[in-house]
């Protein structure tokens, strides 16, 4: 591509960056020949299917810069085609055919993606995903966290005689919530250290709880409400889930594919490690 790059440039000096106006005409057809090099045409469907597989850095430029750089690019590729051809060593022939299945393949792969998936597959696929979520509570807790059982029981204490618990957070918690009164924000099961969040289940709204020790220290609990948790709309996750479908369909359709196969693997002994070898050409 750095060749290309440089006939480019090459075409944008000589067009002068000048955007030229386009004339109404009639399009040409893909096989239209736009050069001949040692008897080998290079067609306009050439330069068409080049264009589009560029990288985006040169998918902006004027066409004429791109028509002119892409048609020098093609010419000078087929003279050194012409050259070579015929004349690969077997390590050269290998990694031709090896290019030319990974091109094969991911032109099939690209068919294969954009199969149909139906209204009614994305809806059941939704419903599949979600149908459990408004079922789920989540919790809105804070806590002060200290070093001691014996600090969380003078804390209970001071709370129990009316002391403010974001208050006593700020000036006790030793925990990253501390400057906020210990709030945690909403959670949901599974997001919390075991002992904390089985405190947390057996609360009351408003209610308060401790000491619990976890691995980060004695916690003073509060609980300040719960939710039901609600699913997202579809909306929202069509595009995940229309995604994650058609990704389905492609493992599907390659697996298909893959089983109708009349696949022989041979049974020989080798080791794996020769694969890093390339004197294996030598043998050739």
């Amino acid at each position: 591509m750095a060749r290309l790059s440089k006939l480019v440039a090459g075409a944008a000096l000589a067009a002068g960056l000048a955007a030229s106006a386009a004339t109404a005409q009639e399009t040409p057809a893909p096989g239209t020949v736009l050069a001949t090099v040692n008897g080998t045409e290079i067609t306009l469907g050439h330069l068409v299917a080049l264009r589009e597989r560029l990288p985006e850095q040169y998918q902006n430029l004027p066409d004429e810069v791109l028509f002119n750089g892409m048609l020098d690019q093609l010419v000078q590729q087929t003279v050194l085609q012409q050259e070579i051809e015929g004349d690969l060593n077997a390590k050269q022939e290998r990694a031709f055919e090896n290019e030319r299945r990974a091109f094969l393949a991911s032109e099939m792969i690209q068919r294969l993606s954009g199969q149909e998936v139906s209204e009614a597959e994305i809806e059941e696929a939704y419903r599949a995903r979600y149908a459990d979520a408004a079922a789920g509570t989540e919790y809105n807790a804070s806590h002060i966290l200290v070093e001691t059982e014996d600090e969380a029981r003078e804390i209970l204490g001071l709370l129990e005689d009316g002391g403010d618990f974001a208050a006593l957070a700020q000036e006790r918690s030793t925990g990253p919530s501390g400057p906020r009164g210990g709030e945690l924000g909403w959670f949901s099961e599974g997001m919390m250290v075991a002992p904390f969040e089985e405190a947390v289940l057996e609360m009351e709204t408003g209610a308060v709880a401790g000491p619990v020790q976890t691995q980060f220290g004695w916690h003073v609990i509060k609980l300040n409400d719960t939710r039901q948790k609600e699913a997202p709309a579809l909306e929202e996750v069509r595009a995940d889930i229309l995604g994650e479908l058609q990704g389905q369909k492609l493992d599907q359709a390659v697996t298909a594919l893959t089983e109708a196969a009349e696949i022989e693997r041979a049974d020989v002994d080798i080791d794996p490690s020769v694969i890093r070898d390339v004197t294996v050409f030598d043998q050739e």
